[in-house]
């Protein structure tokens, strides 16, 4: 089988599954979860920092974008994911939460869990607290930083084995982690709901001028307002929509923590999933709602937009078409003068030429002896005419046919 041709991604399909496995927990334990946003060029750089501190002798540390290293006494998970990157760091549970001093931040700091695996008998006091694990543990946290900048989480440790107590805290730490990174939409959200508010506001009076508008001077400066303000909407929502696209798929991430967490509504306070659908799941719906409304709003100008641009095209056509009519009347008008040119013309060359046949017969005798040269005159007139109109006839033709061509 292996002499066959294999897709060039058969291999990463088939790790993709095992990318981010449980790692097996002894209670007590103790850990310290960083999240670091991060651009594309940031990450690499971490990369390389990482690599430089395992001396880059030990290729087997890394599994995709995960690197298990060993600082010291110290366990370090380094993981990359799509816009941060995270330290998951094993320390002794006497030490004090800090971020370590050899370790440079990639990024700007969003997330930091001070995380506690603890045996049963011990019974944290704190605003969130659930029965998880199938009743196997308990958390109790608050959800809030304390005065070093941590987020608290407590685990007490009923009856899990190593495998479910760090399958339990390795998904307690990225319901943290997603739950921050989802919450990034909502000062967007704020920013975005005042830019559609002033939108939303002008447009209904657009609309009203559009009714009274009757010249083109009227329809052009609405045209203009109104793709002003479609300008403004697609700014911000440039800006929104890969923010509120990670917030919907950062919170489907923490709702199916939260199920895998297996919680037991057993205890007096308020659980996690009570907890979250309280606090965290409005500030998602808010997001989503004002995706819509980006997508409503948009829809509204689009069409304003073109009706009113139909209206203006319309308005062009018609002075368009009377100003042919007025150029149509103009060439009729050109046509007639041309005409009567013409005939002048040709009146004034048949005189001057009838002038100088009449001079010719004078002055030739034997013409004279024949006829009257007044009465020969007279004979030719008209066939001078006739010569006349025919050759000034002739020339317009050939003037006409040349332009043609």
């Amino acid at each position: 089988m292996m002499s066959l041709l294999c897709h060039p991604d058969r291999s990463r399909a088939l790790a993709e599954l095992h990318a981010r496995p449980f790692s097996a927990v002894e209670t007590p334990h103790r850990v310290l979860h960083f999240a670091f946003q991060t651009s594309a060029s940031q990450a690499d750089r971490d990369r390389d920092r990482i690599e430089q501190l395992a001396g880059g002798s030990q290729p087997a540390g890394w599994l995709g974008d995960r690197r298990h290293l060993a600082l010291g006494a110290q366990k370090l998970l380094w993981e990359r994911h799509g816009e941060f990157i995270s330290y998951t760091i094993a320390v002794p549970l006497e030490q004090k939460a800090c971020w370590p001093d050899h370790l440079a931040a990639p990024g700007p700091l969003l997330v930091a869990v001070d995380l506690r695996l603890v045996p049963e008998g011990l019974r944290p006091a704190a605003m969130v607290q659930a029965s998880i694990a199938d009743g196997q543990a308990l958390i109790a946290t608050d959800f809030a930083e304390n005065a070093d900048g941590f987020v608290d989480i407590a685990i007490v440790n009923r009856s899990m084995s190593p495998e479910v107590a760090g399958a339990t805290v390795q998904r307690v730490l990225e319901i943290e982690t997603y739950r921050c990174f989802a919450l990034l939409g909502l000062p967007v959200a704020e920013q975005a709901a005042l830019v559609m508010g002033m939108i939303e506001h002008d447009l209904p009076s657009v609309m009203e001028k559009m009714d009274a508008a009757s010249n083109l001077e009227d329809n052009q400066e609405l045209l203009d307002r109104l793709t002003s303000m479609t300008l403004d909407l697609e700014r911000s929502s440039a800006s929104t929509h890969f923010r509120f696209g990670a917030t919907k798929a950062y919170a489907e991430l923490v709702r199916l923590r939260l199920g895998a967490l297996l919680e037991r509504p057993d205890l007096g306070g308020p659980g996690l999933a009570s907890f979250f659908s309280r606090r965290f799941e409005p500030a998602i719906r808010t997001c989503a709602t004002i995706s819509h409304r980006e997508a409503i709003l948009a829809r509204k100008l689009t069409r304003a937009a073109q009706l009113l641009r139909t209206r203006v095209e319309i308005t062009l056509e018609s002075q368009n078409r009377d100003l042919l009519e007025t150029m149509g009347d103009r060439v009729r008008l050109q046509l007639r003068l041309q005409q009567t040119v013409e005939g002048l013309s040709v009146a004034a060359i048949a005189y001057y030429v009838t002038s100088l046949f009449h001079l010719l017969v004078t002055g030739l005798q034997p013409v004279r002896q024949m006829i009257e040269p007044e009465l020969l005159t007279s004979l030719a007139t008209l066939p001078i005419i006739a010569v006349v109109a025919l050759a000034v006839r002739h020339i317009r033709r050939h003037h006409i046919q040349a332009e043609q061509r």
